[in-house]
């Protein structure tokens, strides 16, 4: 078969890297592979039917490779997460060939830099681009802007940006992105308000940078309202900004926004969704999703454990566990996270460190520092504090704050002082300005009487300008988030709610509620105690929702701060006592309360 029989070479026509292998063999054959060579190059350099061995292996043995070959071999290393095998590559380009790097060269290399976070190498190409004469080029001035960004040089990336005589929307977005990972949200939004014109990347850009505040729902519907059309990863940061305020009526309001535009629910959304329901307090419907997604992925078993965990539901975590393993499914990290979550919330202690052996031994998952700290916040919770510090002794990795927090919260729980101390020291050493740190060992001190400490820590606290974190409690009602803090008068319905706190007061007193002031690590007198508590921020939410909530609808309340004994106690009778369900999601996890009991039995 001669050279002039092929069918045309070109990308179109080849559907798999087998076929583009045959096509290379027969040019070999045929003596047709040097005519061929750079289009071989192409074709093993595409990013869907290539292989990054075989282009390699055409490119060197191209005799005097063009700019273009160059480009390619380049943009195809960096393309496969080989950026540092690219510079090495643009050096060889720069010192053994006759070819000199042009305008789509430098684009590649700033790029496979950014991924690398070389901010030196990527400021000597920079200095290259100037001296050739690309300093100007609309492509190479994106690109620096997009690698200073990546690189949280900002100041540099600003630099090139504000010198572009033409600014692309490309430019816009990498500056946009470059400050909302940088955390400067207030500059990003000003960008994207000078903005000519937005498209979907500037829109998801700016959710995410508000991925932790109710402007992101807001920024999100505005952009809906611009008849701009999300994909999957504006979904995805939209419901994780759902999810981190806890606002099950957006995350319903997004669900049925997917639904009627018929998105697919197989892939990352459905596990989205899952989580977004999950951390909203919907579990039933987190549970509904998953059963309803045809073809489960790993990251929807995953997601729907952790959820359930968080839950407190161990034993149905536990049996969908051992279900995913019958239906052959392999479970990674997290899934192990979300089991021993489970366990550590039901103070199913021995059980957890059964499946933590497991993961180590039977299926050879390296546990991670987070795997860790679920081992120690299990024994922690159980009381069991000494077995605790021998696994932060013995852990491979040095232990980070969360995990000394973790240990320094069990001896809060169970009245340590002298392991307290230790953690408390721990924890400062690596973070001065952990307010929570002082916060727990004051409440130690308070709770064993020990006045004299709690006041010396006081003034530690205030000569480094440290105050402790108010409680706070949101409650999602009309479209609108309403937040309380102790005592708060605030609200536009503040009548009504002392009023409805009044009739919680009698109803509660009424069947044997009696306050344990013992939860006020405050020198105060017993009354002014008692007062203290009546005005908790999660009781003012749940009046308000017992005024505002419509009949036999749960009253969902998320707070930041761990849920107190007392305030347990009394949201268990209100459930009895205004025959309601009250959803409480704390800095730990769910607690459903319902007819008396709550679903943590007792154990959080």
């Amino acid at each position: 078969m001669s050279s002039t029989q092929f069918p045309p070479f070109t990308s179109t026509n080849l559907n798999s890297t087998e076929e583009i292998k045959q096509f290379h063999a027969s040019a070999i054959k045929t003596g047709s592979f040097r005519r061929l060579s750079s289009r071989l190059l192409t074709l093993y350099s595409n990013p869907k039917l290539g292989n990054l061995e075989y282009a390699r292996s055409v490119f060197d043995r191209i005799s005097k490779p063009s700019s273009l070959c160059w480009n390619t071999i380049i943009k195809c290393y960096v393309e496969n997460n080989y950026s540092q095998e690219a510079l090495v590559l643009f050096c060889q380009l720069l010192h053994q060939s006759l070819v000199l790097p042009d305008n789509f060269t430098y684009p590649c290399v700033l790029k496979g830099c950014g991924r690398l976070n070389a901010i030196e190498e990527g400021k000597q190409i920079h200095g290259l681009t100037l001296k050739c004469g690309f300093g100007g080029d609309i492509y190479v001035q994106s690109t620096l802007v997009s690698f200073y960004s990546k690189c949280g040089e900002m100041d540099l990336a600003r630099t090139v940006f504000d010198r572009m005589s033409s600014k692309d929307i490309v430019s816009w977005n990498c500056l946009i992105n470059g400050y909302v990972g940088s955390g400067d949200i207030g500059t990003a939004r000003e960008l994207f308000d000078e903005m000519p014109e937005q498209d979907l990347f500037s829109w998801t850009a700016l959710i995410d940078g508000y991925s932790r505040f109710l402007d992101a729902v807001n920024v999100f519907k505005a952009m809906l309202k611009e008849d701009v059309k999300p994909n999957d990863s504006t979904l995805v940061s939209a419901m994780s900004a759902i999810s981190g305020l806890g606002l099950l009526e957006n995350g319903i309001w997004i669900h049925s926004y997917m639904d009627k535009n018929k998105y697919e629910y197989n892939g990352v959304l459905g596990t989205s969704l899952i989580d977004m329901y999950s951390k909203c307090g919907g579990i039933e419907s987190a549970l509904s999703i998953f059963h309803a997604i045809s073809r489960k992925k790993l990251g929807h078993w995953s997601a729907i454990i952790v959820g359930m965990g968080m839950h407190g539901m161990a034993k149905e975590t536990l049996e969908l566990f051992e279900e995913m393993k019958r239906v052959g499914m392999r479970p990674h990290g997290i899934t192990f996270i979300g089991v021993l979550n489970a366990c550590s919330h039901t103070g199913e202690v021995n059980q957890g460190l059964h499946y933590f052996q497991q993961m180590v031994n039977e299926y050879r998952i390296a546990p991670t520092i987070e795997h860790y700290g679920c081992a120690v916040d299990l024994l922690c919770r159980a009381g069991r504090l000494e077995e605790a510090k021998n696994v932060i002794d013995k852990m491979p990795m040095k232990p980070n704050e969360i995990i000394w927090m973790s240990l320094l919260s069990g001896c809060r729980n169970h009245g340590n002082i002298d392991l307290g101390e230790y953690a408390a020291k721990r924890v400062i050493e690596l973070d001065p300005m952990a307010t929570g740190c002082y916060v727990l060992l004051s409440n130690i001190y308070a709770a064993a009487g020990l006045w004299d400490k709690v006041s010396e820590l006081r003034k530690v606290m205030k000569a480094e300008g440290l105050a402790k974190d108010p409680g706070r409690s949101s409650i999602e009602h009309g479209g609108m988030v309403h937040n309380f803090i102790v005592g708060d008068r605030a609200h536009p319905q503040t009548k009504d709610i002392y009023s409805k706190l009044n009739d919680m007061k009698k109803r509660l007193h009424a069947a044997g509620y009696k306050p344990d002031t013992t939860q006020v690590l405050l020198c105060l007198e017993e009354k002014d105690k008692e007062a203290e508590l009546a005005y908790h921020s999660e009781r003012l939410a749940i009046a308000f929702g017992l005024i505002n909530n419509e009949t036999g609808k749960p009253i969902r309340v998320v707070k930041n701060l761990r849920v107190c004994n007392d305030c347990h106690v009394v949201t268990k009778l209100l459930s009895e006592i205004y025959s309601c369900e009250i959803i409480v999601r704390d800095n730990r996890r769910f607690h459903h309360f319902k007819n008396g009991l709550c679903s943590c039995r007792d154990y959080w």
